[in-house]
């Protein structure tokens, strides 16, 4: 069952306990194409919470460029968003939850990041909810929003 979120802004003002929920429900949805704008959702639901997104998105990450038909996708760092990290991309069970997700694997890719895991589902059209790993210990969230289809 898919959200009624219509900007991925909406999710730092949720608990972490509400955006597990709305992970744990949602469809895992198909592999994203192009480029989808990142929110990192660090410490949900407090008043820093908006405060370290734009940090985040100004200065380190600023989203993932995907390319379903290689299974990659590149991550955009900085502020000028230049494309490094790459991660393998398929489909497989998620170490939440256990149901299918989208797996972003950097294990094989990276040196920075190899010791990253991140999971994505489409919970609302064009919205992605993550979750990243370091190691197996879940770390923080994440959303990515894509441009609606011409």
């Amino acid at each position: 069952m898919a959200t009624t979120i219509k900007d991925p802004k909406e999710f730092l003002a949720m608990s972490g306990e509400q955006l597990d929920e709305i992970f744990r429900n949602g469809p895992t949805g198909e592999i994203p194409r192009g480029e989808g704008e990142g929110t990192a959702i660090v410490a949900p639901g407090t008043k820093v919470s908006d405060d370290i997104a734009r940090f985040v998105n100004l200065f380190t990450w600023k989203g993932k460029v995907f390319d379903p038909e290689k299974g990659e996708l590149i991550n955009m760092i900085g502020p000028d968003g230049h494309k490094m990290i790459v991660a393998k991309v398929n489909k497989g069970n998620s170490w939440f939850d256990e149901k299918e997700c989208i797996v972003l694997d950097y294990s094989k890719t990276s040196l920075l990041a190899k010791w990253i895991r991140d999971e994505i589902r489409e919970v609302a059209p064009g919205i992605y909810l993550g979750l990243v790993y370091w190691g197996k210990k879940k770390l923080i969230h994440f959303a990515l929003k894509f441009p609606a289809s011409a």
